[in-house]
């Protein structure tokens, strides 16, 4: 009787522990569960308008880019300019000593007085022969030929007058002036030089800057995405009806003065596929210099835009997911397409998302599809990868 009430006991006892252990076990699952689902950052998506930027490289050149090259041989006698000195049209640059044409425009004044003696002595001719033709001393036929002999003066007295006009034009070579306002280039001849019109490289060039011209080439992607905007208008309508465009130096600040787009070339570029096209800037503070390079940034407006921060997506082979809520409070994978951006901060999402959908934008290298989250909202105000409007930018192939 004492063993049975022990084994009773000792049953008793043992299923006991086994109910506690049990419930613990329960108690641990619980807590399991309830540690897994952590918090993670959603964004609700809403669509908005967004203005990015194409990007394409561009080489600056002033309005007025003109070569000075002399128009006689000579030797240059002086240098009165400096590299990158600006110059008024008009100032003396360069001075060539070529003594032939001074004695040129000495004899053909030499020569000028000469046939006004020639003309003055056919004149006293004239006067003479007409007493004696009254007379009917002489014929009337020599008055005429004395009259003809002082046109035929008068004409040779004006062909010399030609030749010093012609004479004091070659002569005036020698002194060379600027052409234009602007800053001169680079002098690769000193004195003593022999220069001709055939010499290879220009005394000099003269770059009016006051305004620049922006060139750069788009591809046929954008220039007909361009034209299907603006089908109905003529080139020079297309053009006015460009948006401004901005440029960015090779400092990568951004340039004060916005600029406007002059042409587009009527015809795509067969080796580069691409067309050329020109804009033009103010440029009051002469900042921008012929032969600088930049990047010419041209706006891209996007209507009903659906933006998320590059942290809230990740690549698979090439292709781009992100994490996005649903009504279980499950992340889920979705794939995106997306517009790339030189920011380093946000997408544009083209495909794969609609308004509304929430996005998990934070730590998502933590979770696995239909993995349980407890959702926190945040307002895209508050997210800094959103705020950089005009970071955002494509650059152009």
């Amino acid at each position: 009787m004492k063993n049975r009430t022990i084994n009773i006991t000792t049953f008793s006892i043992g299923l006991l522990i086994s109910v506690l252990s049990i419930s613990c076990n329960e108690n641990n699952q619980a807590l399991d569960r309830t540690e897994v689902v952590a918090e993670y950052d959603v964004l609700t998506l809403v669509p908005e308008t967004i203005e990015l930027y194409d990007e394409f490289p561009a080489t600056i050149e002033g309005i007025e880019n003109i070569e000075i090259r002399p128009k006689i041989e000579g030797f240059i006698e002086k240098v009165l300019v400096d590299e990158g000195q600006y110059v008024k049209k008009g100032d003396l640059l360069f001075m060539l000593n070529a003594p032939q044409y001074e004695q040129e425009v000495r004899n053909t004044q030499a020569a000028i007085s000469s046939a006004q003696a020639e003309v003055s002595s056919a004149q006293l001719d004239v006067e003479k022969a007409k007493p004696l033709v009254e007379r009917e001393i002489i014929s009337k036929f020599e008055l005429t030929s004395a009259e003809n002999n002082v046109t035929a003066k008068k004409a040779a007295l004006k062909q010399a007058q030609a030749s010093l006009a012609n004479a004091k034009t070659n002569y005036s070579y020698t002194r060379i002036t600027a052409p234009v306002s602007g800053f001169i280039g680079t002098l690769p001849y000193k004195l003593g030089s022999l220069v001709n019109s055939s010499t290879a490289d220009p005394l000099t060039t003269v770059s009016n800057i006051s305004q620049v011209y922006a060139y750069f080439s788009i591809n046929e992607k954008t220039h007909l995405e361009f034209a299907r905007k603006n089908y109905d208008t003529t080139s020079k309508q297309r053009a006015n009806n460009a948006p401004e465009v901005s440029l960015l130096l090779s400092d990568y600040t951004l340039y004060d003065q916005k600029g406007k787009i002059q042409t587009v070339s009527g015809q795509v570029d067969e080796e580069t596929g691409s067309f050329n096209v020109r804009a033009i800037f103010d440029n009051p503070d002469n900042l921008l210099r012929t032969g600088n390079s930049a990047t010419i940034r041209i706006p891209n407006v996007i209507e009903k835009a659906i933006q998320i921060p590059q942290s809230a997506t990740y690549e698979i082979q090439g292709n781009v997911y992100t994490y996005v809520v649903d009504s279980l409070s499950q992340a889920i994978s979705t794939k995106i397409e997306v517009t790339p951006s030189t920011s380093g901060q946000a997408y544009i999402v083209t495909e794969g998302l609609k308004d509304n959908d929430q996005v998990i934008i934070e730590g998502i290298n933590t979770l696995s599809n239909k993995k349980e989250i407890k959702p926190v909202m945040v307002k895209a105000a508050d997210v800094k990868s959103l705020q950089t409007d005009v970071n955002n930018t494509t650059t152009a192939n």
